[in-house]
């Protein structure tokens, strides 16, 4: 029954893949179909062009795979910053350790699995019902001599993704150095936020600050900027926007209507000229958008908070590291994200208040974790026919059909954990934005860590124990037990995890190619809206959604390797797909929305020394089921120096992620006194972080404006 599921859904998902392909093949030959693929090429300036029919466009093309496989990393660096880089390397880093471990695992743990007749004694007479374990280890038998072939392989992939480890995290760590030595002066590498500013009554923001830094750092500091609240002014810029936005498609279309009667809902009352109402309308905007703007820049809105520049890098970074008061909740500094990358809503927060969102938050995760046990349940019961006929006793007709059946068990329990999962980063995102970040990049790097950990939580571990977060829970309360009830409990669920492997790894990385959702949602929602079909945002790709999904993909790969070697295959295929489509996805859809220069690296690093200590723990499990305790004793120095081998990482690499050294930063400025266009950008960086919502706005002030397209003007900044 196991097997005929998982070739169901292996069935189901190899045809969704092949028509995604197929499809997309066509369409990257269709000009017209630029929302599924090209929005980044339209929006750098490219061009397209409706043309007639042709039969040759339906011809799938293969040229999109090759131009995605001859990509070089220097290509995509130049065109999608270090972030894609790091994102790349992840997947070629598991690319690497899946074909070492699969050359092992399908080639000698494969055979010596299917070798032993342990199962014989366990449930013969139900074998088919358990199929699939006699490809895992389960089907071993205990005491057996071959279990240290096992042990070895355990050793050596160990032994190889350390390996490859350091290598990664040396190589990405200089390549930061690199792209920051190579880079052209950034407004953020000589800027630092300061808050919690103390400010004596009688005084401003802005006197405090500049009086501070100019008796404090008097030969490196050169201007500051006071962030303001601004909370009024964002709702007003957005109606007038939107009003913007009407007039626009109200004068370039001449079949819109342009009359309305002023009553029940358009429907009784005088005829009114729509776009002499916007226009009043807006202009009334105009005046309040000014007016609060005044009001702001007056000082009267002022957050105790401020970005200071400085003459050089380096004296900004010795800034940053020093504590400026006695106190130490008082001139609170953290480096500047980049002007574009800043989260605005969340300056006007006090120290007391960012400390207990923290809080707040950990208690939505907490719940958040509890309420996704539902659709956990529901797919546990999924995966058991008889559990179900019991919860639902009018479907045991239609369940003793075979495809039914297999559907039911096979696919669709990976389906409804996918769907629910999709919820789960926008989720994570809007936690982590409340929790105090100032920047768009720290709120996603927060959301990334969040949703690994939600992941591997109630995908692999509840999932394990059955579905229950209190066994879960019990079992991290006595931990002496943990590897015994992890080696029982892991083997069981090898086949689910392929079967999740293939639904939500093969098919959601091969729709990757369509971006169905935001297709979907554009489609949805241009009834309902004034949107044009040549305004649209460029997408950026949402690490903290993409990644997480990779590297628990990774953990089952490392986890099973040696259990259930026959998962391999599949996550060789899941990571061959992402290899081509990523590529493809940096090229012609994505563009950046910051660049953190390879700071989602220290998650990965992270993640995978917690998957190696995993597999430790079950393999002393297993090898203590299967008693063969030697092999389990000598298992024991394995997590032990995993944990060295990260703690030396951790000191020798990533305080390069934390901060640049002293070294990088004087070399750069030294390079900077010979360059002639440093004048003019110290005299941009002086305004470079005012809040856009301050910077001047004239919408209705000119008839040639509304005349062309929204994205393509320059109201604001």
């Amino acid at each position: 029954m196991l097997v005929s599921a998982l070739v169901t859904s292996l069935a189901i998902n190899s045809g969704l893949c092949v028509l995604f392909f197929t499809l997309y093949s066509i369409l990257r030959k269709q000009p017209s179909n630029y929302e599924v693929y090209m929005p980044r090429l339209l929006a750098e300036g490219g061009s397209y062009s409706s043309t007639r029919f042709n039969l040759e466009r339906l011809i799938p093309s293969p040229y999109w795979l090759k131009r995605a496989w001859q990509l070089t990393e220097d290509d995509l660096l130049s065109s999608s910053g270090l972030d894609a880089v790091v994102f790349m390397r992840l997947i070629n880093f598991s690319l690497r350790v899946f074909l070492f471990a699969g050359v092992i695992g399908v080639f000698v743990l494969l055979p010596v699995n299917c070798s032993g007749n342990q199962l014989e004694y366990v449930d013969f007479a139900d074998l088919s019902n358990n199929s699939l374990d006699v490809f895992t280890i389960s089907n071993v038998n205990n005491g057996s001599s071959k279990l240290w072939i096992h042990f070895a392989a355990v050793y050596l992939v160990t032994i190889f993704v350390c390996c490859l480890l350091y290598y990664e995290y040396r190589y990405i760590s200089q390549r930061r150095l690199d792209y920051f030595q190579s880079s052209k002066p950034q407004p953020h590498q000589f800027t630092i936020l300061v808050r919690s500013i103390p400010v004596p009554y009688g005084s401003s923001v802005s006197e405090r600050v500049d009086s501070f830094f100019r008796e404090y750092h008097p030969s490196t500091y050169l201007s500051h900027i006071v962030v303001r609240r601004t909370n009024k002014l964002k709702k007003l810029l957005k109606d007038a926007e939107e009003l913007y936005t009407r007039l626009v498609h109200l004068q370039s279309d001449p079949n819109r209507q342009k009359y309305k009667r002023s009553c029940c809902f358009g429907l009784l009352g005088r005829k009114v000229n729509l776009v002499d109402h916007y226009e009043k309308k807006l202009e009334d905007v105009e005046d309040n958008v000014r007016s609060e703007q005044s009001e702001a820049s007056l000082g009267v809105e002022e957050v105790r908070a401020a970005f200071v520049s400085f003459k050089s890098r380096y004296g900004a970074a010795v800034t940053h590291r020093l504590k400026q008061s006695n106190n130490p909740t008082n001139w609170v500094t953290e480096e500047a994200p980049e002007p574009h990358d800043v989260y605005w809503p969340f300056f006007s927060s006090s120290f007391i208040r960012r400390w207990i969102s923290k809080l707040v938050v950990i208690i939505l995760c907490v719940v958040l974790t509890i309420l996704f046990l539902i659709p956990v349940l529901i797919v546990q019961g999924l995966t058991n026919l008889n559990q179900l006929e019991v919860w639902l006793p009018f479907l045991e007709s239609v369940l003793t059909i075979t495809f039914v059946s297999q559907v039911v068990t096979g696919y669709l329990p990976s389906l409804i954990l996918l769907l629910f999962l999709k919820m789960v980063p926008p989720v994570m995102e809007f936690f982590s934005s409340i929790q105090g970040y100032v920047s768009l990049s720290d709120i996603q790097k927060s959301a990334c860590t969040k949703v690994l950990w939600f992941t591997i939580w109630n995908i692999f571990f509840v999932t394990v124990f059955s579905g229950s977060v209190f066994s879960a829970v019990s079992v991290f309360l006595d931990p002496k037990n943990i590897p015994s009830k992890l080696g029982v409990s892991v083997p069981a669920q090898s086949s689910f995890f392929i079967a999740y492997v293939v639904t939500a790894g093969w098919t959601s990385t091969s729709s990757e190619l369509f971006r169905i959702i935001p297709l979907i949602w554009s489609l949805l929602k241009r009834p309902f809206t004034d949107s044009k079909d040549d305004e649209f945002e460029v997408p950026a790709i949402t690490y903290h959604s993409h990644m997480p999904r990779v590297l628990f993909f990774v953990l089952l790969g490392i986890t099973y390797f040696f259990l259930a070697p026959l998962i391999l295959p599949f996550l060789l295929v899941y990571l061959c797909l992402g290899f081509i489509i990523y590529r493809n996805q940096f090229m012609n859809v994505y563009a950046p929305r910051y660049e953190t220069a390879g700071k989602f690296w220290p998650i990965v690093h992270t993640s995978m020394i917690f998957s190696l200590v995993l597999m430790h723990a079950i393999a002393v499990g297993i090898f203590t089921i299967k008693k063969v305790d030697l092999a389990s004793t000598l298992t024991f120095p394995l997590p032990v120096f995993t944990l060295l081998f990260n703690e030396y990482c951790r000191k020798r690499f990533l305080p390069n992620f934390v901060a640049y050294p002293a070294e990088s930063l004087i070399r750069k400025d030294r390079q900077d006194e010979n360059d002639p266009s440093m004048p003019e950008f110290f005299d941009k960086l002086v305004t470079v972080y005012q809040d856009p919502d301050l910077m001047p706005i004239n919408y209705s002030g000119s008839s040639d404006r509304l005349s062309s397209p929204l994205l393509s003007s320059a109201h604001r900044a």
